[in-house]
């Protein structure tokens, strides 16, 4: 099985606790040599400072090319670029462009009076800076705002007309669906990466709802499956073999490319990589 190349996908700690985890998350997974890693954004911009600072962290610390991402909810355009300039300037040239989620319990997204209307106009704002690589989200699974999948694509290839270079995609539970998705993209005239994001499943109860919440379709066998099993062990077990078959199907389908949502729990996507053939290649430099 040929060897993919890897990026992960971390979250901004919001408690001296979670600070302790996503450095312990860096130390497990650094050594398998990610091309990137990203930092997210929470719902409504409210973790800006807080990626901010771990973005600069992991840049400066471990030694490893750091995306931050970066959303346009509640802001105005000038303070959005104001926030993607202190990245180019703290030499994070790498950025993940979304529109992002307004706060839990908001309603549907407005724009600011005085912000980007859309992700669109976002990428095309950070494109003609020219300091950025830019990569964008996309949806093998309808988008719950969405009118059709077709939409999702039209909308993705926009995306990437505008100055993105790479899509990372949504999670899902099978190959089929990102093949299936590839194909669609490719008629629309898609000659840009696409990666597949890959969720290993720590706690399934909260995956499942996150699966809800985003539309992503959840299979009946992946159902019965974790429903049938009896206790921690076994569905850490489960979700490992899952995974790792997943990857397995999609690099036997022409996928070279995998990125991991860890959650900031790095044991499981560790063991997956583990499995599909992507083991340590060198140690962490240092960790602040």
């Amino acid at each position: 099985m040929t060897r993919p190349e890897i990026s992960f996908e971390f979250f901004p700690p919001q408690t001296l606790e979670a600070s302790f985890r996503l450095w312990d998350t860096v130390q497990v997974l650094a050594p398998l040599a990610p091309r990137f890693v990203s930092v997210t954004y929470g719902a409504g911009g409210t973790t800006r400072d807080l990626t901010r600072d771990a973005v600069a962290t992991l840049h400066r610390s471990s030694g490893l090319r750091v995306a931050a991402h970066l959303t346009c909810v509640n802001a105005t355009r000038e303070e959005t670029l104001g926030i993607a300039r202190g990245f180019a300037e703290a030499g994070v040239k790498e950025l993940v462009a979304l529109r992002g989620d307004p706060p839990k319990g908001s309603g549907p997204f407005v724009p600011h009076p005085d912000g980007f209307a859309n992700s669109v106009e976002l990428i095309a704002a950070l494109a003609e800076s020219g300091d950025f690589t830019i990569r964008v989200g996309a949806y093998p699974d309808q988008h719950p705002e969405a009118a059709n999948a077709q939409a999702d694509i039209d909308w993705l290839k926009a995306k990437l007309d505008a100055g993105a270079s790479e899509a990372l995609t949504q999670f899902f539970f099978e190959a089929e669906t990102f093949f299936r998705f590839r194909d669609a993209c490719a008629k629309a005239g898609i000659d840009h990466a696409i990666t597949p994001g890959i969720l290993p499943i720590e706690n399934w109860k909260g995956a499942r709802n996150f699966a809800r919440n985003c539309g992503t379709h959840i299979p009946a066998w992946v159902e019965d499956a974790f429903g049938n099993a009896r206790n921690k062990d076994e569905e850490d077990l489960l979700a490992t073999a899952l995974c790792a078959e997943l990857c397995s199907d999609l690099i036997a389908g022409g996928v070279d490319k995998l990125h991991f949502y860890t959650l900031n729990r790095p044991e499981l996507t560790r063991d997956v990589c583990h499995a599909i053939g992507v083991t340590p290649r060198r140690p962490l430099k240092k960790v602040a």
